[in-house]
Parts: structure tokens; sequence; C-alpha cells
């Protein structure tokens, strides 16, 4: 079975996650999927650049999430989520993907 890049699976978990909440008007579901895709994304940067790469990418992703909300204000929702999104992928791509 194909692996799909972290960076992928982060980003689908920040969009998807926002996105689910926002459409079903319930917040702990849109949770659900971010914690969800945030799991399987903190399990490939583990098997692809080892722990301690997989901890400071897991905190960007959760950094990214809580610094989406104050940025949202400033430019918008879909705007601070899809750069937030974007921001958290291309660490990923640059920290884990890459390498395999």
């Amino acid at each position: 079975m194909a692996k799909v890049p972290g960076a992928v699976v982060a980003a689908t978990g920040l969009v998807g996650g926002y996105g689910v909440a926002r459409w079903t008007k319930k917040r702990p579901l849109g949770g659900v999927v971010l914690a969800a895709a945030g799991a399987l994304a903190a399990r490939e940067w583990n098997a692809r650049a080892g722990a301690p790469t997989a901890a400071a990418l897991t905190g960007a992703y959760v950094a990214g999430f809580a610094g989406s909300h104050p940025l949202a204000k400033k430019i918008g929702a879909w705007p601070s989520v899809l750069g937030v999104a974007g921001a958290v992928a291309l660490a990923s791509w640059a920290f884990a993907d890459r390498r395999s």
C-alpha cells in the first residue's frame, strides 16, 4: 500500500477539520477530523524522519491550528486556514517527506 506524504495528510487535516466544523456547525466533529489527521501525519513523520522531527512537525501542526484563529480575524477564515495548511505542508515536505 502506498504511503501518503505527511504534507498531504497535515494540510488535509487542517482544511478538512475546519470545513467539517463549519459545514456541520459541530466544532467537536471538526476537532475529530483535525486530531485524526494530526495523529496519522505524526506517524508518517516519525516513520520518515524520526521522533524529534515528528515532534517538531506536530508542534507546527498544533501551532498552525491555534495561529489560524487570530490570523482569521485579519485576513478571513478560509485564507487563514489555507495559509497555515500550506505552511505546515511545506515544513512537512522540507523536513520529512522529501527524504523518502
